[in-house]
């Protein structure tokens, strides 16, 4: 019965030996990272910029150039998918416009939101924007391949799309909070307050996670489901190291407030 269902949410692809070695790299790369942030091996960006080795010996470049590295290719990859593959049907017209909407919003909360005072190490920012490229084409690709398969049985794609919206608005909003912290010319951290800060320390992971799970559901491909979890997996890590941080900085920080699941972890 548990199978069946699980069937039915999920187009029945042809797996060569090169695509099924393809998902297993991706998924464990991911893994791979999730378990470098808990061990203490940090992609350096936001406050673990300069965590580890010592980074006179390491290019550094802004935050916010950084930032806009992570997410700009991503984005051009998405609008031109628009002229690559300009048919499909409603759900890849869903899955290419909520992609393209999601780094576009990272753009500009980039320009126009955050307020930055650090640098990032130029590794960490080849590693996201290119595992950040990757995912938008793939998810793209590979549900274009799904073109003249029958469709799931269990339709998710508007299921996918309201949990989209809200992981894409609860991520905006915890961005602005975050941002209303931190005054002109101020390079201090704070603890952040408001939404689901009083539960989380990280409730912008937790919505980020709300929308590739978002994605999965529009596109219901294998590669955007072990997308979706392999994301989980790097954002659970970081929001764990995220807290112990906290609780290292601020003698005052509510042991209460969880990592990333309120009330859980």
């Amino acid at each position: 019965m548990i199978a069946e269902i699980v069937e039915g949410c999920v187009y029945q692809e042809t797996l060569s030996i090169y695509k099924k070695c393809f998902f297993g790299a991706t998924f464990f790369l991911l893994l791979g990272l999730a378990i470098f942030e808990v061990s203490g091996k940090h992609l350096q960006y936001s406050k673990f910029w300069n965590s580890g080795s010592k980074n006179s010996k390491k290019s550094l470049i802004s935050s916010k150039i950084g930032m806009l590295i992570f997410y700009t290719p991503a984005l051009f990859a998405c609008i031109s998918s628009f002229w690559l593959f300009p048919d499909g049907g409603i759900r890849f017209l869903l899955l290419k416009s909520a992609i393209t909407i999601h780094f576009l919003k990272r753009d500009l909360e980039v320009l126009f939101v955050h307020k930055f005072s650090a640098f990032t190490v130029l590794d960490s920012v080849i590693i996201i924007s290119a595992t950040y490229f990757t995912a938008a084409v793939c998810m793209v690709y590979f549900h274009h391949q799904t073109q003249g398969l029958p469709e799931p049985s269990i339709d998710l794609k508007y299921l996918g799309l309201v949990l989209f919206l809200v992981g894409i608005s609860g991520n905006f909003y915890h961005h602005y909070l975050l941002s209303k912290l931190r005054q002109k010319n101020d390079k201090g951290y704070k603890l952040p307050q408001g939404g689901l800060f009083s539960r989380v320390v990280c409730p912008h992971y937790l919505f980020e996670i709300t929308t590739f799970v978002g994605f999965s559901l529009i596109s219901q491909t294998i590669y955007s489901y072990l997308c979706a979890v392999g994301v989980a997996f790097y954002l659970l890590g970081r929001s764990y190291t995220t807290r112990n941080w906290y609780l290292s900085k601020f003698e005052n920080f509510p042991k209460s407030v969880k990592a990333l699941i309120p009330f859980v972890f």
